[in-house]
């Protein structure tokens, strides 16, 4: 299966050790493919250093975490421009058109409600978990 993961279940990975971070350990090393765009990267560092954020996180966790999702994912290169949600949004879903994707994983209501984007399905961190039960 071919994957997205919303930058904020990437973070909810980094810094909680919740479902998000469940999933991740769970995929790593399965023969799912996590896709991994510069928009969803530039986003999560963004995210991450954010003054709030980041006292939750230490440059050593953040670089090793990211070490481990770059070994692990398969870049996707951005090409498509169309708009559907906000920004944030619209680089999760580019991300998964142009990467082939079979599903989004989110925690996002936005993509949530979409419930599936040009034939691709968009799931709850605790659903892809169900799934792969």
């Amino acid at each position: 299966m071919r994957i997205v993961l919303d930058t904020n279940v990437l973070v909810s990975a980094l810094i909680t050790d919740g479902t998000s971070r469940r999933l991740a350990e769970r995929l790593l090393g399965s023969k799912d493919i996590l896709l991994v765009s510069q928009q969803i990267l530039d986003e999560f560092l963004r995210v991450t250093a954010d003054e709030e954020l980041s006292r939750y996180v230490h440059d050593e966790d953040l670089t090793r975490f990211l070490r481990v999702i770059l070994s692990w994912s398969t870049p996707v290169k951005v090409r498509s421009k169309f708009k559907v949600l906000r920004s944030e949004d619209d680089s999760i879903l580019r991300t998964a058109r142009d990467g082939r994707a079979d599903v989004i994983v989110s925690g996002d209501s936005h993509l949530l409600n979409l419930k599936e984007f040009r034939g691709i399905r968009i799931i709850s961190v605790a659903q892809m978990l169900d799934e792969l039960d």
